[in-house]
């Protein structure tokens, strides 16, 4: 069962910090969604089991939100979906919706106050580079958190984003190149597959997924084969719109479709 699953990858962390011993161990990096690992989502316990072994062990949770972070899942950050209480955030993209490259690291009073109760006796923690603080990159971020907050895109992410996802299910769960549909809010995951009563993947050297994604271009439509070669990610702005969707998802069929069709006539692959 998920939650089975969520305590046997807990214990095996607990296993690993106890091996490697707690003191050497300085923190805990995960993403709330994986993203360009194939957008995985995670069990619903997962987090709470493992921050309970953090805790455990005083390892400090960073929560990478770079993907996640600024209403991507429907709440401002992953990591209030999943119960992550971070010690450490990473953020990125979303802060400016990318018009600027801005990044910023948020840090728990827990850490704060490490770092303000030894400057006395260690001097300021140097933490600057030759671009922080750009005033483009923070002005840009400003109004762009003022559009996110006065048009409520946090909550049309969790509208849609519900749209989305049953849509996505609902035209292409059953389609002979789909074996898994993953995803949450306005971030999804289809996972191609040759044969989908074994959930095996296409040989890699057919480079389906990035077909799939160039088709799919060649249509009018961006979407992401991922790293891994077998997920197609999409990721669309947090102002889309219902119409829109279904927009996407016609074009998205259609290159899907053109594929499939292609790797039948060539011989590359047949229907189970």
């Amino acid at each position: 069962s998920e939650e089975a699953y969520a305590a046997s990858l807990a214990a095996e962390l607990d296993g690993l910090i106890e091996r490697e011993g707690p003191d050497t161990v300085a923190a805990f990096i995960a993403e709330p969604v994986m993203g360009a690992g194939g957008v995985l989502i995670p069990p619903r316990t997962y987090f709470e089991r493992i921050q309970a072994v953090l805790r455990k062990h005083d390892v400090l949770m960073i929560a990478d939100e770079v993907i996640c972070g600024f209403g991507r899942l429907g709440r401002m950050f992953g990591s209030e979906v999943y119960g992550i209480e971070p010690d450490l955030m990473t953020a990125a993209k979303g802060l400016t919706s990318a018009y600027f490259p801005l990044s910023a690291v948020f840090i728990s009073e827990k850490v704060w106050s490490v770092l303000r109760d030894g400057s006395p006796e260690l001097g300021t923690f140097a933490h600057g580079f030759t671009y922080s603080g750009h005033p483009v990159g923070c002005a840009a971020a400003l109004a762009n958190l003022d559009i996110l907050i006065g048009e409520d895109l946090v909550g049309n992410a969790a509208r849609v984003g519900a749209y989305l996802q049953a849509q996505l299910r609902e035209r292409f769960a059953h389609h002979a190149l789909v074996g898994e549909i993953r995803g949450i809010g306005l971030i999804a995951g289809i996972e191609l597959v040759a044969d989908r009563a074994t959930r095996s993947p296409f040989d890699a050297s057919l480079k389906v997924a990035s077909r799939v994604a160039q088709r799919c271009l060649e249509g009018g439509l961006i979407v992401r084969s991922l790293p891994t070669g077998h997920t197609l990610a999409f990721s669309p702005p947090l102002c889309i719109t219902r119409v829109q969707v279904d927009e996407v998802l016609d074009r998205f069929g259609q290159g899907l479709d053109a594929i499939t069709d292609e790797l039948i006539r060539q011989g590359e692959w047949k229907a189970a």
